[in-house]
């Protein structure tokens, strides 16, 4: 194990789509200067928006090309053996619903767009009053009747809505039609790519007064024509340890999601933690505040702080009062 594989702060990219809101400077302290602020990129090394280290201001995909140690083994080879992230992590605010979309799974997006596919795990942080999703379709279509309601611009008669609370989890596997309803504020951990197809934006226009693009064939190409079954909250453990407890939030094959609740108000209490060398972590807060430590290292974090954990990292300690995810791969 190197002794230099500590944690490090990251500072985000940042998104204005124009459905966004303000809730990640209000809520999250980002003071991003940004109106609308839709998405922070909190741990990303995808060229549409790179994470930077806080402390030297360097790109993380920097960092990583010279020292792809800190992936870690099964990181590596996801990616690849490439030093980047086979992940992106970001925090997403929809004011308003997001286009009905979909993502191309793996082998469509590198024949397609010479980039990965797109599945991706939402756990919702907060949730206005009736607010909802949209997930699948209400019943079995076939190619030509999907492109027939697109067409006549029908499509949300034909779609699967889906209530959501805070603390909801939800996995969208590529080819899954999907949108985030207004009012809904979440993380998003997915596949690095950013492929999307949309179906269906609303007749909006931007600033400049144009509709985004459409990418109409392709959707159709990809998206998943089965009746979908709304999902149901999976089953969820907490398991305790000294000065905390963790459940699993969701796993698949391109990362793992937990969530730890920390809480050492104890004086000089603590809770261990440590990477293997099989993957890094991120971990963000999206509760309280806290501090993570061990030798010639100590990070102060609140909420909305993103720290990037090396694989085989250094011994390390948890202290405060904090929620956080703990994302690996």
């Amino acid at each position: 194990m190197s002794s230099m594989n500590r944690p490090f702060l990251l500072k985000p990219a940042a998104k204005d789509y124009l459905w966004g809101g303000s809730r990640l400077n209000d809520d999250f302290g980002k003071a991003i200067p940004l109106s609308p602020l839709a998405e922070t990129w909190e741990c990303s090394t995808h060229p549409d928006g790179q994470s930077m280290v806080t402390e030297t201001g360097e790109p993380l995909g920097t960092l990583l090309s010279h020292c792809p140690g800190y992936l870690g083994s099964h990181a590596l080879r996801l990616a690849g053996g490439k030093a980047e992230l086979p992940i992106l992590i970001k925090l997403i605010d929809a004011k308003q619903d997001l286009s009905i979309q979909v993502h191309p799974d793996d082998d469509y997006a590198l024949e397609h767009e010479n980039s990965r596919g797109k599945t991706e795990m939402w756990y919702i942080l907060a949730a206005k009053r009736n607010a909802e999703l949209i997930y699948g379709f209400r019943q079995e279509l076939s190619r030509e009747q999907l492109a027939r309601v697109l067409d006549e611009k029908r499509v949300e008669s034909v779609l699967n809505h889906v209530p959501v609370r805070q603390n909801d989890v939800f996995f969208v596997e590529a080819g899954i039609v999907h949108a985030i309803g207004a009012g809904v504020l979440l993380a998003e951990i997915q596949e690095s790519s950013n492929v999307t197809y949309r179906l269906y934006d609303y007749e909006r226009t931007d600033k400049a007064g144009r509709k985004r693009n459409l990418h109409i064939q392709k959707a159709l190409d990809v998206a998943k024509l089965t009746a979908s079954v709304s999902p149901r909250q999976p089953m969820r453990v907490l398991k305790y340890r000294n000065g905390c407890a963790e459940e699993l939030l969701g796993r698949c094959k391109y990362f793992q999601v937990g969530r730890i609740l920390l809480n050492t108000e104890i004086q000089r209490n603590f809770a261990e933690y440590q990477t293997d060398g099989n993957s890094f972590h991120v971990l963000l807060c999206i509760e309280g505040c806290g501090v993570l430590f061990g030798e010639h290292v100590m990070i102060p974090f609140f909420k909305g702080d993103c720290i990037f954990v090396p694989a085989e990292s250094i011994p390390l300690k948890l202290h405060g009062k904090a929620q956080l995810l703990n994302i690996s791969c």
